[in-house]
């Protein structure tokens, strides 16, 4: 992310070991004032005749960086580049960014005789072992997690929210959890792997439920023992740093922010936008929370992971699992509720108009894997699957 990050004495650093009362208020953040939010989208390169994914990630990023700088970068897998956005207050700015962005790396790639597509899993296969970029870390990471990393061309889009102060990143994670398997099935993208379709509306979250660290993230009682346990992680093997954690929520290793970092990547720049919009309400709505003293819901973690598993599968389509009362519950219904519980926060930011109608939107149109399917049966052909969703990464 283009952040400036923290200098030695920033309040993101960890505080000494100590449990923080309930009732502190998260002071780093004014009341009223809108939080930032910065957007990493992971997109693969696609041959525009066989429709696999191509290794040239690298001097795709290079070729484009003339005109993106520090906005993109490249992934451990070749069939990857990513794209970042600058922090924005205003989301309708955040999307036309995310637009150019997507713009200039379509027409960069087209010099390469390539296609750009924003989809969770590559439709087609791809080359075992996988094809890395060249960087002492990608190697270690290889040597460490071994085939776990064959399955590193999946995409996903993280989204930064500012929060100063890692105490309030901590706790406010622990208000989001519940929310976690309706923001996975909203962004589902990602239902075909190896030229099939896996049955799963987001394949890439559940290949992403194989690592050591990943998945919904546990409860904190306090920054010191999220300090502790991630220590314990590193010092275990499980994870290579702070970096390497996984979790659906994470305070960030290197700018000051809370990164949600459940969803797959999103088809078109608007599912983009409202994911936006709804993980900074969530945030929002989870620091009155801290600043009142009302309790963050605790699932247990079996029902918590249970819930992501059937969001996963079925996407906005079926029933999902509500993780505090693991009661079975139309998915669109979690989604209302969801949209309920962030109405003021929407509202504060300007965000709430946008966020219903895209709604909407998802209603009819379903979620990127619906749209996915609905490509494939027009004619049976992932081939057109493809080429629908690099139409829909960057039209025109």
């Amino acid at each position: 992310m283009v952040y400036q990050p923290p200098d030695e004495a920033s309040p993101n650093h960890l505080p000494a070991a100590g449990a923080e009362p309930a009732s502190r208020s998260a002071g780093a953040v004014r009341d009223g004032a809108p939080l930032t939010v910065g957007i990493e989208e992971e997109l693969l390169l696609v041959d525009p005749v066989s429709r696999a994914v191509s290794p040239q990630g690298p001097e795709v990023a290079l070729g484009v960086a003339g005109e993106l700088g520090g906005r993109v970068g490249t992934e451990l897998s070749r069939y990857q580049v990513e794209l970042r956005t600058d922090p924005h207050t205003c989301l309708a700015a955040a999307g036309d960014q995310i637009r150019a962005s997507r713009a200039a790396l379509a027409r960069t790639a087209a010099r390469h005789g390539l296609r750009v597509a924003s989809s969770g899993t590559p439709v087609f296969g791809q080359a075992s072992p996988l094809p890395v970029t060249p960087d002492p870390r990608y190697a270690r990471s290889v040597a460490t997690f071994r085939a776990l990393d064959d399955e590193q061309s999946t995409c996903a889009c993280h989204i930064h929210v500012g929060l100063p102060d890692t105490r309030d990143a901590v706790r406010v994670s622990n208000h989001l959890r519940p929310w976690l398997p309706t923001l996975t099935a909203l962004a589902a993208n990602s239902p075909y792997w190896a030229g099939q379709d896996t049955g799963y509306d987001s394949w890439r979250a559940t290949c992403w439920g194989r690592w050591p660290v990943a998945g919904p993230p546990p409860y904190f009682e306090s920054t010191a023992h999220f300090d502790d346990l991630v220590q314990g992680l590193v010092e275990a093997g499980a994870v290579m740093d702070r970096s390497g954690l996984y979790w659906d929520i994470r305070p960030s290793h290197h700018v000051p922010t809370l990164e949600v970092r459940v969803a797959d990547a999103a088809l078109t720049a608007g599912d983009t936008v409202l994911l936006a919009a709804l993980v900074r309400a969530l945030t929002t709505s989870a620091l009155q929370a801290l600043r009142t003293g009302e309790p963050a819901p605790r699932p247990a973690p079996e029902m918590l992971r249970a819930a992501c598993w059937r969001a996963a599968r079925d996407g906005l389509a079926g029933d999902g699992i509500d993780p505090v009362s693991g009661r079975l519950v139309p998915q669109t219904d979690l989604v209302e509720r969801l949209l309920t519980r962030v109405a003021p926060a929407l509202r504060q930011h300007g965000d709430l108009d946008l966020t219903r109608a895209q709604w909407a939107r998802l209603r009819t149109e379903g979620n990127g894997a619906e749209r996915q399917r609905a490509a494939f049966r027009r004619r049976s052909s992932l081939h057109d699957v493809v080429d629908y969703v690099v139409s829909a990464t960057s039209p025109g």
